[in-house]
C-alpha cells in the first residue's frame, strides 16, 4: 500500500517544472515584481511567446488575433492569468519522462483538455469567477492518474477494472488496492510544486466535493466535468452522464441536469483547437 506522500516524492527524479515558469511565479509573488519583468521572461523564450499569442488570441478569450504582444497580453489578462496559462503550457514538457506503458497519452491529454474546457464551460453556466483558472485546474484534474500509472500500475489498473466492473466509485476502489487515489495524489503534487492552494483544495475534493470547504463550489465544477468526460471518453448519452454525479452538486451550482447537453456541446466545439495549443506534439482523438 501507498501514500500519495511517497508517489509524489518519488516524481522528481524525473521531472520538475521548467526554469522559465519557476522565474515567472518568483516575479509574480515578489513584492518587487511586475508586469515588465514578466514580460521580459515570457519574451526570452520565442516558443512561449507563440504560444501564448495564440492562447491569448483563441476563442477562449476573444481577441481575435489583436493581441499582438506579450506586454499587452499581460496587461489585459493580468499576472495570475499569465501564470496560469504558462503552467498549463509548461505540462507537456513537465511529463514528457513519464510514459506508462499502459496509458495513452495522446487520449489522456485528450481527456484533460476535454475536463479543462468542460470545467470552464460550467464556471460560465453558473456564472462562477475566473473560469480561465478553473480550465487550468480542470486541465490539472487527472495528473495523480498519470503518476499512480507510472509507480504503481498493478494496483491502479486492478482498481480501474474492479471499478468497471463493479459499479464502485473508482476512488474507493484506489483507496482499497492502492492505499490512495487519484485525487490525493494530484493535490499533494500541487502542494509539493507550491502552486496556489486553491489548486490542491479544489483538486483533492472533486471526488467528494461537499468536504472541500472554502473550495466546495469549485470542486463541484471539476466533479461535474469529470462525469462529462467519462461520458465523452465512453461515447455515453449526456442523460447516462449525470447519473451518477452527486446530487448535492446540483444545488452548489445551481443548475439543472438539462444544462449538461450544452456545456458539452460548448466543450467539444473548441477540444481540437486547444488540444493542439496546449498539447501539440498530440492529437484530438
Amino acid at each position: 500500500m501507498y501514500s500519495a506522500q511517497e508517489l509524489v516524492s518519488q516524481i522528481d527524479a524525473l521531472t520538475s517544472l521548467p526554469t522559465v515558469y519557476l522565474r515567472i511565479r518568483e516575479q509574480i509573488d515578489s513584492p518587487d515584481g511586475g508586469i515588465h519583468e514578466v514580460a521580459r521572461l515570457v519574451a526570452a523564450d520565442p516558443a512561449l511567446t507563440a504560444r501564448l499569442l495564440r492562447v491569448v488570441n483563441s476563442a477562449m478569450y476573444g481577441y481575435d488575433g489583436t493581441i499582438d504582444s506579450v506586454h499587452r497580453a499581460i496587461t489585459i489578462l493580468g499576472l495570475q492569468q499569465v501564470h496560469d496559462l504558462v503552467l498549463a503550457m509548461s505540462l507537456e514538457s513537465v511529463f514528457r519522462g513519464i510514459h506508462p506503458e499502459s496509458m495513452d497519452m495522446n487520449r489522456f491529454w485528450r481527456a484533460s483538455v476535454m475536463r479543462g474546457l468542460t470545467a470552464r464551460a460550467v464556471a460560465l453556466a453558473c456564472q462562477q469567477p475566473a473560469p480561465e483558472r478553473i480550465f487550468v485546474i480542470g486541465l490539472l484534474a487527472d495528473i495523480g492518474h498519470l503518476v499512480m500509472y507510472h509507480y504503481v500500475p498493478g494496483p491502479a489498473q486492478d482498481a480501474a477494472s474492479q471499478s468497471t466492473a463493479s459499479g464502485e466509485a473508482l476512488y474507493l476502489a484506489e483507496q482499497r488496492l492502492v492505499g490512495c487515489d487519484f485525487a490525493e495524489v494530484g493535490a499533494t503534487l500541487m502542494d509539493h510544486w507550491k502552486l496556489p492552494g486553491c489548486f490542491a483544495g479544489v483538486i483533492g475534493a472533486q471526488t467528494r466535493p461537499r468536504l472541500g470547504g472554502e473550495y466546495a463550489r469549485d470542486a463541484s465544477v471539476v466533479h461535474l466535468a469529470n462525469h462529462i468526460v467519462r461520458a465523452d471518453e465512453l461515447t455515453l448519452s449526456s442523460e447516462e452522464a449525470v447519473a451518477g454525479v452527486d446530487p448535492l452538486v446540483w444545488a452548489t451550482l445551481d443548475l439543472q441536469p438539462r444544462s449538461i447537453g450544452d456545456i458539452r456541446e460548448e466543450a467539444e466545439l473548441h477540444l481540437a483547437a486547444y488540444v493542439s495549443l496546449f498539447f501539440p506534439g498530440g492529437r484530438s482523438r
